[in-house]
């Protein structure tokens, strides 16, 4: 009788082993990591998400891919986000326009944007470029001539943006603003559609992220106007600033990148993927692909730290703006 007690316990003992093990979970990473991004394919954020993606694969050495889930101005996304578990196998490609403007922009958001994150890295900060039509704007080669226009008929000059409260929206606020200019806003769902309806001639200008403005410049199917930056972009030498072609001294309007997780993220695998992205962005490569081929300046600090620094700044900048701007989203 003691005998069969005894190898009844050994037997059970024997199959509880693999049970615990199996228990244990591998280390991180060992699956697919998912980076969401709240915009378009072709969008600045879908373009650097996905060229962040492949060096990133590399280095974790588990595919990461780029899942873009469009819709309020970035909100989906950033509330998938918010609410995912913080397993460190989902991020978020976020942008000023997500985590700082919105916070003003809209009266009840689904997520708090600053307490329903992990910070990761900031990417960069992120120019526009004052844009018209070559074909539909042929009198209009400067600045100047824009304001001119804009002037002329006060409230009849239409300017695109990819959507109510973002960046491109409030860049041509802070424009008109400066330039005592009465100009009529036309919200699109993204960059795309705002690109076509310029270049139909539905509208008069764009303030466009200028990653996907530098194709169509070179291309010659819209002129550049002015740079929101005090300095010239590399990619577009013969694009002045708007001090020089609007006359708007310390006009500046550009926003940031910046890669965000769920909250309570293990600081073991926020460590790991900040370390594994500032490596990344500060490869001469890419840094030469940052500024060459997107305009965009990397950032100094990348830092999780500097990075809730900048993020809890510019919640504050943004509100001020968006107040001027008398934009809201319910």
């Amino acid at each position: 009788m003691l005998r069969r007690t005894v190898l009844r316990m050994a037997a059970l003992a024997a199959l509880a082993i693999p049970v615990a093990a199996t228990a244990q979970e591998a280390p991180w990473p060992n699956r697919p990591i998912t980076i969401m991004g709240g915009f378009p394919n072709g969008s600045g954020v879908d373009i650097y998400a996905r060229k962040l993606a492949e060096p990133l694969s590399h280095a974790l050495g588990v595919p990461v891919v780029v899942d873009n889930r469009t819709g309020a101005g970035g909100n989906i996304a950033s509330e998938y986000v918010a609410r995912a578990r913080p397993d460190g196998y989902t991020f978020l490609l976020a942008t000023a326009g997500t985590h700082a403007i919105n916070a003003s922009l809209y009266s009840h958001l689904p997520f708090d944007p600053l307490k329903d994150v992990t910070h990761i890295a900031l990417l960069g900060d992120v120019p526009n470029v004052l844009l018209v039509s070559t074909q539909h704007s042929p009198n209009i080669n400067t600045c100047r001539d824009l304001i001119a226009a804009a002037k002329a008929k006060p409230g009849s000059l239409a300017y695109a943006s990819t959507g109510n409260g973002a960046s491109t929206h409030l860049a041509g606020v802070q424009f008109s603003l400066a330039a005592g200019i009465d100009t009529l806003h036309v919200p699109y769902r993204g960059q795309g559609p705002a690109m076509v309806s310029l270049l139909a001639g539905e509208t008069a200008f764009f303030f466009n992220q200028s990653g996907p403005s530098i194709g169509p410049i070179q291309q010659g199917q819209v002129r550049g106007l002015a740079v929101s930056t005090r300095n010239r972009l590399p990619p577009l030498p013969n694009v002045p600033t708007a001090d020089e072609a609007c006359g708007l001294p310390g006009f500046e309007s550009t926003t940031w990148y910046g890669l965000l997780a769920p909250p309570n993220l293990p600081e073991p695998i926020q460590a790991r993927m900040a370390q594994e992205v500032a490596k990344i962005i500060s490869q001469p490569d890419f840094v030469t692909w940052l500024a060459d081929n997107q305009g965009i300046s990397p950032p100094s600090d990348p830092s999780p730290a500097n990075f809730r620094r900048v993020h809890e700044r510019d919640i504050g900048r943004w509100a001020e703006i968006v107040r001027r701007s008398g934009a809201k989203v319910d």
